[in-house]
């Protein structure tokens, strides 16, 4: 007997959402993808920077593929290398992830931690990553080594961003920066790095791994024209044409991953007071490793002259 026209249906629906996953924990997951974008925020006549944002890796030391393509971003020679934090997976992971950063170490840099470089992954239901962020955090599982990481990044000569503010000349332009631990762990002491951006630095840049409104809000209020975070995964799963359907933050969906303005704003005219970069990050939970419509990825940020 020839299956009814509703078998058929519901079999060819099976079919096509196991392949969808099939191409989501087998391809996507590793096609790693460099981004670029320009955003003009120098003053008038500085030469262009170019800045390599890097942002949740998620590594652990057996993906040789990511690690190789990792190693493969020094070939960019970025003047200036921003780290967004969610570095390493495992306990083992800091000596390869050193290794494969490699020239990248000796470019000025400058580094935040996320909520996965201090705790382990754990297993989880993984229907909850699609889920709004709930408010729980993963503080119960075990240390990463996360004080040899911050070592590893230090003595590599890059700025350590938590909860503090610091300066760097790069290609003859006075960078700011100010930073805050991760704020999805409630970490971040917007208290200590409050007030006004210094307005003797050529440009004024705000770092921070998850993208919390009343973090970027403060950092946009105080005149940082340029913020980075990551954190987000792009959505992790996302839907054509609509893209992330969730940020794991309060940041909205539209602004999950690329080159925005904060504030967001709706009226004419109105540009917001900041340029955003959020990184979709370059990999995901081990126990939860598909991407789907949202590459894993590291950008390239051109920084160029404002228009006079």
């Amino acid at each position: 007997m020839a299956p009814s026209p509703l078998v058929r249906v519901l079999g060819a629906g099976v079919l096509a959402g196991l392949a969808g996953v099939g191409y989501a924990a087998g391809v996507e997951v590793r096609a790693f993808t460099l981004r670029r974008v320009e955003v003009p925020v120098l003053p008038p006549g500085s030469r262009p920077l170019r800045v390599l944002h890097l942002s949740d890796l998620h590594l652990t030391p057996r993906q040789a593929h990511k690690l190789a393509w990792l190693d493969s971003l020094s070939r960019l020679e970025p003047d200036l290398v921003v780290n967004t934090g969610d570095n390493i997976a495992h306990p083992d992971s800091i000596e390869p992830l050193l290794a494969a950063l490699g020239r990248l170490r000796d470019v000025p840099g400058v580094f935040v931690f996320g909520s996965n470089d201090y705790f382990a992954p754990t297993l989880r239901n993984p229907v909850r990553y699609l889920l709004p962020d709930d408010g729980k955090r993963n503080v119960h599982s075990p240390q990463l080594p996360w004080k040899d990481l911050r070592a590893g990044f230090v003595e590599s000569g890059w700025l350590d961003l938590s909860n503090t503010t610091d300066r760097l000349t790069v290609g003859g332009v006075d960078l700011a920066f100010t930073g805050v631990d991760d704020p999805h762990l409630e970490y971040d002491d917007l208290a200590a790095v409050a007030g006004p951006a210094p307005q003797d630095a050529d440009l004024r840049v705000g770092v921070t791994h998850a993208p919390y409104l009343r973090v970027l809000d403060q950092f946009a209020r105080d005149g940082h024209e340029l913020v980075f975070a990551g954190h987000t995964h792009g959505g992790q799963l996302c839907l054509p044409i609509k893209g992330a359907l969730v940020t794991n933050c309060d940041l909205d969906t539209a602004r999950a991953k690329g080159l925005h303005r904060h504030p967001a704003s709706s009226k004419p005219g109105d540009p917001g007071s900041s340029w955003l970069h959020v990184s979709a990050g370059a990999g995901t939970s081990p126990y939860a490793p598909v991407r789907f419509c949202c590459r894993p990825e590291a950008t390239l940020l051109t920084l160029v002259p404002r228009t006079p």
